[in-house]
């Protein structure tokens, strides 16, 4: 048992020594890659600099408008196989609440990029 830790310990400095000889240190010490990245902002600047949330508020539309337009898909293909009034009827009510949506939000103005 003392022969095989023995093993393992000689094998664990081995590789130890192993890595400091082959490993590569850079001599350049370059605090731009270094330093955290901030999702575009600098992390040294102010933190409580005001920011428009009108990308944000777009985000979140285009987000609930993508994920009602994949919602269409299953009773698209549906349509294929059947055509019952019922299945047009609820894919002409959910299409008349998307458009409803799109417009109001429209009206609101958080689809303007640009704020006059």
């Amino acid at each position: 048992m003392l022969n095989f830790s023995l093993l393992v310990l000689m094998i664990s400095l081995l590789l130890l020594l192993v890595y400091i000889i082959i490993s590569w240190t850079s001599t350049s010490y370059c605090s731009e890659k270094n330093s955290p990245f901030e999702c575009g902002f600098d992390p040294l600047s102010g933190m409580r600099n005001p920011f428009s949330t009108r990308f944000f508020v777009l985000v979140v539309l285009f987000l609930i408008f993508d994920i009602e337009v994949s919602l269409l898909f299953p009773l698209l293909s549906m349509l294929s196989n059947f055509i019952t009034f019922q299945m047009i009827f609820v894919l002409f009510s959910f299409l008349l609440l998307l458009l409803s949506g799109l417009l109001y939000e429209w009206y609101q103005g958080a689809l303007d990029w640009v704020s006059q």
